[in-house]
């Protein structure tokens, strides 16, 4: 018996978020992102779509397009409290929900739809609740596999509810463009199109070697997904990252010490919020940089990576950002850099290194914890970052 498989997104999420803090913003063009001239649009309400405007563009070319544009640098502990209502209300239906990132999950409805009549009516129902008790839209595809139940979910936006049985295949998914197929990527679609492969339905019927040999290995699984086979597993393991990075590309390459050092420090921020939200806590801080090989221009930038491991774990923003720069500074030569990010690896939990601290250990973390919070509250009286600890400003000397 066929599963029924639900993948539910929000729609624009961000933006969404900052609406329902401040309604005035409904409505109006606006976007998530950095305001400065190298700042890249995150996300955008549906209304700064209209103008051209989408997901990484910059900030300052989106301004261009839309002149009473709203510029917004992003909550993330907003977005993530909303995020925690959002699956906290999916799992009042069942517990067989799969988290795929902080605005959307498949849920296997296989159990709550049995003997349901009329499944859209349902799904209505579920839309609206959830927007009445979290003021968040979002949009439903339901199916017999993730692929297909994800492909649903794309098709209406916002709050539209696709349902694809396996008959409407054809009907449905395979008239979309290649370009939509889902795990398809940006650089593949391009040379499938080159091909003669402008739809799914091109794809499905094609048998063509060149075809086979652009996708690689993805190739079989992507037959599979066009004749609706695939995954139909649901898993509510929860996440264990080994690692958490961020990183970001320039929009021009630069030796431009404060923006990159800028940078390092935004990307430090990241990987704290991300280590926080999944309750870790790391002993080794890691950058990543790109730099353009000198003379070689042509070619592709080159990677280094370069790490430190500290006595003691942690994900505080200001400690991993200091370990950052104290690796970038004896890095940087001064070349052109593409990219740079950073990285927390060698993760454990917080709740099981507090319970294995020795009592000394406790009581020590204790006093460091109530330093750091006397210190925050002076740099948030002062708005700068004027005052630190004597043991973190050590990991920023040389």
């Amino acid at each position: 018996m066929a599963k029924i498989i639900m993948h539910i997104d929000l729609n624009a999420f961000f933006a969404t978020a900052e609406c329902i803090v401040d309604p005035s913003l409904e409505g109006k063009p606006l976007v998530i992102g950095g305001e400065s001239r190298r700042g890249i649009v995150s996300t955008c309400s549906y209304e700064a779509r209209k103008y051209g405007i989408h997901s990484g563009m910059p900030t300052f070319q989106a301004r261009q397009k839309c002149k009473n544009l709203i510029i917004k640098e992003g909550n993330f502990k907003l977005y993530q409290r909303l995020s925690h209502e959002f699956f906290d209300y999916i799992k009042t239906y069942t517990d067989k929900v799969e988290i795929a990132s902080i605005d959307e999950c498949y849920v296997d409805m296989t159990d709550v739809m049995k003997g349901v009549t009329n499944p859209e009516e349902y799904l209505k129902n579920l839309q609206n609740d959830l927007y009445n008790k979290t003021k968040l839209k979002c949009s439903i595809g339901l199916s017999t596999t993730k692929f297909l139940a994800k492909m649903a979910s794309d098709i209406k936006k916002p709050m539209g509810i696709t349902i694809v049985r396996k008959k409407d295949i054809e009907k449905i998914i395979w008239p979309l463009p290649i370009k939509d197929f889902y795990g398809i990527g940006k650089k593949t679609w391009p040379r499938l199109m080159s091909l003669g492969i402008n739809t799914i339905r091109d794809f499905a019927l094609s048998n063509d070697i060149k075809v086979k040999e652009t996708m690689g290995r993805f190739y079989d699984t992507a037959k599979d997904w066009a004749y609706g086979k695939g995954d139909d597993n649901v898993s509510n393991e929860e996440f264990d990252p080994k690692s958490i990075s961020h990183s970001e590309t320039f929009l021009f390459d630069t030796n431009d010490y404060d923006e990159i050092v800028d940078k390092l420090k935004e990307m430090s921020r990241y990987v704290s919020i991300d280590a926080e939200k999944q309750g870790k806590i790391g002993t080794t801080v890691s950058i990543i940089i790109k730099e353009q090989n000198v003379g070689y221009s042509n070619f592709a930038p080159k990677s280094v990576t370069r790490s430190k491991t500290l006595e003691e774990a942690t994900n505080d923003p200001r400690i991993i950002y200091h370990v950052a720069l104290n690796l970038f500074e004896d890095y940087f030569k001064g070349t052109p850099i593409r990219l740079a990010g950073v990285g927390l690896s060698n993760l454990i939990d917080k709740k099981n290194f507090y319970v294995q601290m020795s009592l000394f250990d406790i009581s020590r973390h204790q006093e460091q914890c109530a330093t750091k919070i006397i210190i925050n509250e002076l740099n948030n009286k002062m708005s700068k970052d004027i005052f630190i600890r004597a043991s973190d400003l050590k990991l920023k000397k040389k």
